[in-house]
């Protein structure tokens, strides 16, 4: 199993970046295809991004795509998001999260605990 803390939220003005890391605990880190989701107020979870095991495919949302840059480091057991051009409409709670499965997708069972990110006009 693998446990996950997020970190790295906080408040920024539009157009600005910030990244967001996601720590992962365990000796299997580098087995799980890794994913970020996140949830606004009011509103369901949805999907960001994700990497495969290596680091080697990534997806993004469509609403994200041009912006937002999904990484991770093995050897450190890290998870990353690097968010550009910040728009007020990105103002969520991030979650990262892991799947067994070594893709980008499958199901992802294990999740951290979320760090919130609000963008400001």
């Amino acid at each position: 199993q693998v446990q996950l803390v997020e970190s790295g939220g906080g408040l920024v003005q539009a157009g600005g970046s910030l990244r967001l890391s996601c720590a992962g605990s365990g000796r299997t880190f580098s087995n799980y295809g890794m994913g970020w989701f996140r949830q606004a107020p009011g509103k369901a979870r949805v999907f960001v991004a994700a990497i495969n095991w290596r680091g080697t495919s990534t997806i993004y949302t469509d609403s994200v795509q041009d912006r937002f840059v999904i990484s991770r480091d093995n050897a450190k057991s890290t998870l990353y998001l690097q968010m550009n051009n910040l728009k007020p409409e990105d103002t969520a709670v991030y979650y990262c999260a892991a799947n067994p499965s070594g893709q980008t997708g499958g199901n992802y069972n294990y999740w951290g605990q979320g760090t919130q990110v609000t963008v400001s006009s």
